[in-house]
């Protein structure tokens, strides 16, 4: 049969190793070869290339209009982010035309868009990318074959917005369970920028006062809040990604977190300009108290791409943290400081446990306390000022002094 003649039929991805998905970002050209192998003559009729990107959300949610009647209530929206049509093969004259046995390779390019959206796996949406060949023949059924690749769009968290340091207070009034005595717990919290990036770690700067009656439990985690819309409904999904548990602080005690470490692990990036879904991600700083609700504290963070500048571009950035460190009074430096790993140490081609975005595990960084930052903030925060002095240490020899012009 002349279905049988078709022994290969593959699309391939130029730079791309075995088994990997490609990753590309806005702008980029996409290059690679439709590779067709076939067992004898065979006549096609065209074969056609498109690439497609794709948002696309989905879900349902059960309603009742009454006692005994019940019903489903679908919710769907769909963007394309990229579509490209090319021919690749087409008969000059006639309907089709005849390829000889053998290999055959039909390469085509193009060049993404300079904006896209990352590629995201989530339970009630997707973002997916594919380029896809199909080869038409007479009297036979059309021949598909398809290849994915990742888009990561690069967030840069070295702009002024995503540098400013992040703080706020909440406080509550907590009663005991067995007498009328009530106390104040107040909390108030600090971290030195909004963006990261995975393998980074957060120094969280924190302050709990506990004027009740009873211990309190404080901690602080990382969440991921996954927002789908469709029809002007909302859906969302929370998970957390990281935590952080802290000591119990006792009744009329008071606790001080000096840059406690919190790592980001290896998740995707925040996606803040798609249509249909958004991928957010929040520090939620809290205080457990018994018998009453926790007193919650949140700050917004950024998880990037393109992690921070070294410190010869960023004296700014220096300059607004060792002044964060001052206001809150602090003389020690963060637990465990470290520097911003690159991306592309911590980011690559496989599957992450959160979103199932495209991230293995990220890598451990040993840097120490001898990193530039912590180097500029030891020479300069304990030098002590010149003495004052009413006569000159460095007086002008004999040779220099100025003469009078009548002598």
């Amino acid at each position: 049969m002349l279905f049988d003649k078709v022994k290969v039929f593959i699309v391939h991805l130029d730079d791309t190793s075995a088994g990997a998905n490609p990753v590309f970002s806005g702008g980029q050209v996409v290059a690679g070869c439709v590779l067709l192998e076939l067992a004898g003559p065979a006549r096609v009729g065209a074969l056609r290339l498109r690439a497609r990107g794709r948002a696309h959300v989905h879900w349902t949610e059960s309603r009742s209009s009454g006692s005994s009647t019940a019903y489903t209530q679908s919710y769907s929206e769909r963007v394309d982010v990229l579509s490209h049509h090319a021919t690749l093969l087409a008969p000059d004259t006639g309907e089709t035309t005849t390829l000889s046995a053998g290999h055959h390779e039909f390469p085509f390019s193009f060049q993404l868009p300079p904006t896209l959206v990352t590629s995201f796996e989530g339970k009630h949406g997707s973002v997916r990318y594919c380029v896809k060949a199909t080869l038409h023949r007479p009297w036979v059924p059309a021949r598909r074959a398809r290849k994915v690749f990742t888009v990561i769009e690069p967030v840069d968290i070295n702009t002024p917005a995503l540098l400013a340091p992040q703080a706020g207070a909440r406080e509550k009034v907590a009663r005991s369970w067995y007498s009328n005595r009530r106390g104040l717990v107040s909390l108030s919290a600090k971290i030195d920028r909004k963006g990261y990036t995975p393998g980074e770690v957060i120094p969280v700067f924190a302050e709990i006062d506990n004027s009740s009656t009873r211990p309190v439990l404080p901690r602080a985690v990382v969440v991921q809040t996954q927002t789908f819309m469709a029809r002007g409904a909302r859906k969302q999904k929370h998970a957390v990604v990281a935590s952080l548990l802290g000591e119990p602080v006792g009744p009329g005690r008071r606790a001080l977190w000096q840059g406690r470490a919190l790592r980001i692990p290896p998740v995707g990036p925040s996606i803040l300009h798609c249509r249909v879904l958004h991928v957010d991600y929040t520090l939620k700083v809290c205080v457990d108290i018994p018998g009453t609700s926790k007193l919650l504290l949140e700050l917004p963070l950024v998880i990037g791409t393109v992690p921070l500048h070294p410190f010869g571009s960023r004296s700014s950035s220096v300059g607004s943290r060792a002044g964060f460190l001052l206001d809150w009074g602090l003389g020690a430096l963060p637990e465990q400081p470290e520097a911003p790993p690159e991306y592309s140490e911590v980011v690559a081609d496989g599957v992450a446990a959160v979103g199932q975005s495209p991230f293995p595990p990220p890598q451990e960084s040993d840097m120490s306390l001898g990193g530039p930052f912590f180097t500029y903030i030891q020479e300069f925060r304990y030098r002590p000022p010149p003495l004052y002095s009413e006569e000159d240490p460095n007086p002008p020899s004999e040779a220099m002094r100025p003469r009078c012009m009548t002598c």
